[in-house]
């Protein structure tokens, strides 16, 4: 894994697509400050009617990694900010939100080649346009009062700032092309406002709630995850996406397992790693505490440092993160 000279000379030097996030740095020595911005939310109503069949089989193919997005927008945010001391949230309670179990059924996914993970129903592939261009990250399905509501990263919804996307779909369980269990277009889209308003790193973390398909909610067809927010820091995860960027071709399922870890070169973000190799098209992909896709859900995939990253950096879910996704349930 290169670092970049300390990510302090070249990081400019850096192209988005190199980088599953453009970051900063900051000094690591800064006390932490408490969160001002408070936990608003940004939302956006979406009218997709035609999003389903506007992604042909050539077009999610040729979609480009959305970690694209996070790093315009790290970039446009300014958020390298040097000497900048790390925003900690006041802390809340542990919640924990069960989750519910896909409907049995009798669908047959073809398994092909580079088969890393077996699909798993409530995890999938997001597909979106925004500002002419076509991306692709990776999504969860997640518990939710509505049955309909999916997580994924904050630059795969809203281009921090900037524009939502348009086109939104999520694809449970893709492999390979296919859509096992439909496409699901969005309804609305939710982040936080302070990824909305500035591409803050440390909140990025988005909610889509989704339309009906074929009169049944998402929950009901996929299941759902749990998920869990104020946990301790320091625990073990395994984390799920779709990397698209080479090695990968973005058609299957991959995983990484360990234990979280401080992200040393931003504190400012207060993110926390776990070894991974995944690359672009992972972004927004679940975390779950513990070894398997069925422990609660606790971050997503949001950056890495280099092209040939060897870590994984996601956002902790705190009360910011917890009331993004309680505006998003109850839609």
């Amino acid at each position: 894994m290169t670092k970049t000279k300390t990510l302090a000379t070249s990081l400019l030097s850096l192209s988005a697509a190199a980088i599953l996030a453009l970051v900063g740095t900051t000094s690591a020595n800064a006390a932490p400050v408490a969160d001002s911005g408070g936990a608003s939310v940004s939302s956006h109503a979406v009218s997709d009617a035609g999003a389903a069949d506007y992604w042909t089989p050539e077009r999610m193919k040729n979609a480009k990694s959305g970690d694209i997005l996070g790093a315009k927008a790290l970039e446009r945010g300014r958020l390298l900010n040097p000497g900048k001391a790390p925003v900690t949230e006041a802390p809340g309670a542990i919640s924990s939100i069960a989750g519910q179990p896909a409907a049995t059924d009798s669908t047959s996914i073809d398994r092909k080649v580079n088969q890393s993970e077996t699909p798993v129903k409530h995890i999938g592939k997001i597909f979106f346009t925004l500002g002419g261009s076509n991306y692709v990250c990776s999504g969860n399905s997640v518990t939710a009062a509505n049955k309909s509501t999916v997580s994924t990263a904050g630059h795969c919804v809203n281009e921090g700032p900037g524009a939502y996307a348009t086109n939104f779909v999520f694809v449970p369980a893709y492999l390979n092309g296919a859509a096992p269990y439909g496409k699901w277009t969005a309804k609305a889209l939710y982040s936080p406002s302070q990824w909305a308003s500035n591409g803050n790193m440390q909140y990025d973390t988005a909610f889509a709630v989704m339309n009906t398909l074929n009169g049944q909610k998402l929950a009901d067809v996929v299941g759902s995850s749990g998920v869990q927010f104020n946990a301790a820091r320091g625990l073990s995860y395994k984390s799920f996406g779709y990397p698209a960027a080479s090695p990968f071709n973005g058609e299957s399922l991959k995983s990484c397992s360990g234990t979280a870890t401080n992200d040393p070169y931003n504190p400012q973000f207060a993110t926390q790693g776990i070894p991974c190799n995944m690359t672009g098209g992972s972004s927004g992909g679940p975390w779950f505490i513990g070894n398997s896709s069925t422990g609660y859900q606790n971050s997503v995939n949001s950056y890495g440092y280099g092209s040939n990253s060897t870590t994984m950096y996601g956002p902790y879910w705190g009360t910011v993160i917890q009331s993004t996704y309680n505006t998003a349930s109850a839609s």
